[in-house]
């Protein structure tokens, strides 16, 4: 058991305000059972001059997610006995269907809800009803990865367990997130707090940054068992300190939901029950981070060194690094010395054939940042030439790139690409149909600009900026969404008849791969 360093962690608190601008934040830490740090600061609402207090509640976001496996595993002595009830959700499924496990541990192979609203025409700011989620789920017919294979992040895994939830105790979700957690840990203030639109207490979440200026976030999204929870700073410590007393009893809810968990081929996966499993310096942890538009959101739980995290903004800023700084500043660690060289060579452009994604790679001074999920990914290179970053690995092989994602249980070998800088897109314009979405697409090409417009169940969408980069080889940049982490590109694939006419479109992204469409016009 480690002691904490309470003046490092008193700076390392004092610097957050500087080195996360933005309206205003709160931060906490929690050793060997107790409130050891505990800080607010600006405001909730810059207009009103409403301050930040440890008391504000503020949308929790994904955190949410593991609340709800929590509630599963304690309502449910064996969760396995909802499997079935999967289908109901999914009527039109053709591929073999996920069990509750596999919702709860990202292993489900279904393609996120969020990332295909784009597809299917929503507008970023619209409003999205409860009741509007199981029908898009319900769309899906195909999956993106054989369920228990690999991970996948998809928020749509805990719509359906907080829905299986309701229906299998005939109880509203919300109490019985207050009742069976919130009360016995006395999380006095926590709540379920589906609406985005009325976030508690006065609080506005901010968009923007401290270049362009931050501006009230526009969120009209209804959340439940994904990230529907608003609590305050002082509930989640108190959550925190739940968890340290209960931590010698192997049958509590935390130590439940971090039980290990493995694939279908039984090696160890990194995600399980809402939590990541991972480690920092040598600092094993679980936690889980989220946003929302306009919030952001990270808490952590070193077991061993019986240490908590917890930061929260009213911006989307930086909640992971910020917590895993006041980690290190609580626990005395050294600053990190990376034994790395300047990337030489690593400027390029790959395709993940399989999932059908680009990997497209941009090095500087100091590292190489790759683009393939929805955020990019930092690595610095070794001197044994492979570039490293959170479990992820690059190495070059020929002019193949291998990558390995240690947290996805994905090992991709990628071709090289020619990147091309123009494509005027005229063959390429027309419609298109998503038989797996029951969907459109039209594209348009015009005076050396190509656009692409997405037609489905919520409306038509705003045009999209689509730009070449190898031959039948496209992206659509999807920069703003209506959940608050946007897909990033769209890879898009064109297929093509033995004319050489277009037949077709195969368009995905990491939250969502490998989606076909017919050319119908």
């Amino acid at each position: 058991m480690s002691t904490i360093d309470t003046a490092a962690l008193e700076r390392a608190l004092n610097l957050l305000p500087s080195r996360c601008k933005g309206p205003g934040g709160v931060a906490g830490v929690v050793k060997d059972g107790e409130i050891v740090a505990r800080r607010a600061w600006g405001f909730a609402d810059t207009y009103r001059r409403l301050p930040m207090t440890a008391a504000t509640r503020l949308p929790i976001c994904s955190i949410s997610k593991h609340f709800t496996c929590a509630l599963l595993l304690d309502l449910f002595d064996d969760p396995a006995s909802l499997d079935a009830q999967a289908a109901d959700f999914l009527p039109n499924y053709r591929d073999p269907l996920p069990t509750v496990a596999e919702l709860c541990h990202n292993q489900s192979g279904l393609r996120d809800y969020w990332a295909l609203t784009v597809l299917q025409g929503a507008l970023p700011e619209m409003s999205f009803r409860r009741e509007d989620a199981l029908p898009l789920i319900a769309r899906s017919k195909t999956d993106h990865f054989r369920a228990g294979t690999l991970y996948s992040y998809n928020n749509a895994n805990f719509r359906i367990l907080a829905e299986l939830i309701e229906r299998g105790t005939g109880r509203d979700f919300g109490e019985l997130l207050s009742e069976r957690l919130f009360a016995p840990a006395g999380m006095k203030t926590a709540v379920l707090s589906p609406d985005a639109r009325h976030p508690l207490d006065g609080v506005i979440g901010y968009e923007g940054n401290d270049e362009v200026g931050f501006l009230p976030a526009d969120n009209g999204v209804y959340w439940f068992g994904d990230a529907g929870i608003s609590a305050a700073l002082d509930d989640m410590l108190a959550w925190e300190v739940h968890i340290d007393a209960t931590r010698d009893d192997p049958e509590s809810l935390y130590n439940r939901l971090t039980a290990p968990v493995t694939y279908a081929d039984g090696s160890p996966a990194d995600y399980g029950y809402g939590l990541r499993r991972d480690s920092w310096a040598g600092v094993r942890f679980t936690g889980h981070g989220g946003g929302l538009r306009g919030f952001s959101s990270y808490r952590l739980h070193a077991a061993e060194e019986r240490l908590s995290v917890v930061v929260m903004f009213n911006h989307d800023t930086g909640t992971s690094t910020s917590a895993i700084a006041l980690m290190e500043a609580a626990l005395g660690m050294p600053p990190r010395q990376n034994a790395s060289v300047r990337p030489e060579g690593w400027d390029g452009l790959w395709l993940d054939e399989e999932r059908g994604l680009i990997l497209r790679t941009v090095q500087d001074d100091t590292g190489v940042k790759l683009y393939y999920s929805p955020s990019p990914s930092r690595l610095t290179v070794g001197t044994d030439g492979i570039a490293r970053g959170q479990g992820l690995r690059l190495e070059k092989d020929g002019d193949a790139l291998v990558m390995h994602r240690s947290q996805e249980n994905l090992h991709v070998r990628a071709r090289p690409l020619a990147r091309i800088d123009y494509a005027d897109g005229s063959d390429i314009a027309g419609l298109y149909h998503s038989e797996e979405l029951d969907a459109d697409l039209e594209i348009e090409a015009r005076d050396g600009a190509v656009h692409a417009l997405f037609k489905g169940m919520l409306g038509t969408g705003p045009m999209e900026r689509m730009y070449p980069l190898a031959e039948d080889i496209w992206i659509v940049t999807s920069r703003r969404s209506i959940d608050a982490s946007p897909p990033g590109d769209w890879t898009v694939r064109v297929r093509r008849n033995a004319d050489g006419s277009v037949a077709g479109l195969a368009i995905g992204c990491w939250l969502a791969r490998n989606i076909d469409y017919v050319r119908v016009g």
